[in-house]
């Protein structure tokens, strides 16, 4: 992977769990609200696997944010 996608998946990562943490919400909550495995979460945070736009959609709709509040 190029270092800019590198730094885009770590920035929303970091975005995610940012987010997530101000909610005071759990990995294994999220993951649940998002009816996904219940490590996809921290999986994100830590860059192991890609979030879909799909998911990062929902994601930004449970929060109230803009998408782009993630690649921020």
């Amino acid at each position: 992977m190029s270092n800019f996608k590198d730094e885009i998946y770590k920035t929303i990562g970091r975005n995610v769990k940012k987010y997530r943490l101000a909610a005071n919400i759990s990995q294994e909550k999220l993951s649940e609200i998002l009816d996904v495995n219940s490590k996809f979460i921290g999986h994100v945070e830590r860059v192991e696997r890609f979030i879909s736009l799909k998911k990062l959609i929902e994601i930004a709709e449970y929060f109230k944010v803009p998408v782009k509040n993630f690649f921020e």
